[in-house]
């Protein structure tokens, strides 16, 4: 293996047939690039559809009212659901729920602080809509128990607002006008994979007392004890079949009620992303045994020129061993160091993609990083090295077909060969 005089004619060989072996190693080194750069897009892809769905809990459902469509119990088609507070206790008590939170929107309201005024959208809702919708809380508090139960008068703002109300002020413990009543500041939050933070939230039952809400809902928000789209399935069912009890509707209404299971979205994109993985190491790895079979063809070829040199060689003694070891070895070669520099440029290519993705994708001061669909497109280390022994295994394959016949040459029919 380390035989100098085998080393030397190796590179002898390569120097007197330079092009030829620049593109035997050519189609092996863009073989192995191209495998790095699908796996690294793939992955970019996979990791950006993932991040999106981390904005809010993977376990997460939606549900929202509509009109019936199917006429049930003698009541006609057309009519309005409308969700109350009880069909938010109703739905806590469904088994395979985790946490609830009742909403009632109010858009376009108006929120003043000193000078400063603008138009933002209100969600007002239970604490637990925190842990639903993966709120990231930049100082101070969410709304608690404590302020539903006492219907306090406290707001957590989005950090546009607190930028356009109070600049560079704090503005936690100070108090904005919402509709011209004043609320306290609790918290500043900001919305994950949102261009902007332009929602405020407010306890439900202060916001239904003062702004005359009554006991009425607009959605529901849930987290679900659920990791297979079996479990989740059931819940939704289990859910949609309790509140059609409730507002008597069909449950096989979908009208009646919309429901957006993110867990199922989430479940069904990923093997999305299973499948495209498999189909990138099938394009990968069939780009990659073309430019093996390359240096195959190609070691046959240097087999059929130096076939008198071998006779010459096994007539002075050399071993069918020998012979094969050197064959192999020059083969091994050409696809080893084509098949890294390969691997080297494909991985290296992908870290500055991902270096060049996350300086722009940062988020400068007081603004919030949006939706991407591509994050992170590097390959696995582990995956790298795996490639690369692959390589070594397949130029040894790819030597071992021309290196047996060269070793099965007779030095008499060698020596004869024109």
């Amino acid at each position: 293996m380390f035989d100098i005089d085998k080393w030397q004619e190796i590179f002898a060989t390569i120097k007197k047939n330079k092009m030829r072996t620049f593109l035997t190693g050519f189609s092996v080194a863009w073989g192995i690039f191209m495998l790095m750069i699908l796996l690294g897009s793939g992955n970019g892809l996979s990791n950006g559809v993932a991040s999106n769905f981390m904005n809010d809990a993977v376990n997460a459902m939606w549900i929202w009212t509509g009109k019936t469509t199917i006429a049930y119990e003698g009541m006609k088609t057309g009519r309005n659901i409308q969700f109350h507070n009880q069909d938010q206790e109703l739905v806590q008590k469904v088994a395979g729920v985790g946490v609830t939170s009742g909403r009632y929107f109010m858009s376009n309201t108006r929120y003043s602080f000193g000078k400063e005024s603008g138009d933002y959208s209100t969600v007002t809702c239970h604490p637990q809509l925190l842990e639903v919708e993966n709120l990231q809380i930049k100082s101070g508090r969410f709304i608690n128990q404590i302020d539903i139960q006492q219907n306090r008068k406290v707001v957590v703002i989005g950090n546009d607002i607190k930028e356009a109300l109070f600049k560079d002020m704090e503005a936690v413990g100070e108090y904005v006008n919402v509709n011209r009543i004043p609320f306290k500041v609790v918290g500043v939050c900001s919305e994950p994979g949102s261009t902007k933070s332009r929602n405020a939230y407010m306890p439900l039952s202060t916001a239904q007392m003062v702004f005359n809400g009554s006991n009425r809902l607009h959605s529901l928000a849930l987290t679900m004890n659920a990791n297979t789209l079996e479990e989740s399935k059931a819940v939704e069912e289990q859910i949609r079949n309790a509140l059609s009890r409730q507002h008597k509707f069909d449950p096989k209404d979908e009208s009646a009620i919309g429901i957006n299971n993110k867990l199922e979205n989430y479940i069904q994109t990923m093997k999305i992303f299973q499948a495209i993985t498999i189909f990138i190491w099938i394009i990968g790895i069939g780009t990659l045994i073309a430019g093996i079979v390359g240096v195959s063809n190609i070691m046959l070829i240097v087999v059929k020129e130096r076939t008198k040199e071998i006779g010459i060689r096994k007539a002075l003694g050399a071993s069918p061993s020998s012979v094969i070891g050197l064959v192999l070895l020059e083969s091994i070669m050409i696809t080893t160091v084509a098949g890294y520099i390969g691997l080297v440029l494909g991985t290296g290519l992908m870290e500055i993609i991902n270096y060049i993705m996350v300086q722009s994708a940062s988020p400068s001061a007081g603004s919030e990083q949006g939706d991407t669909l591509f994050l992170n497109p590097t390959v696995d280390f582990s995956i790298a090295v795996s490639a690369t022994l692959l390589l070594i295994v397949a130029g040894a394959i790819a030597g071992y077909i021309p290196a047996k016949r060269a070793a099965s040459i007779k030095p008499i029919v060698a020596l004869r060969d024109e």
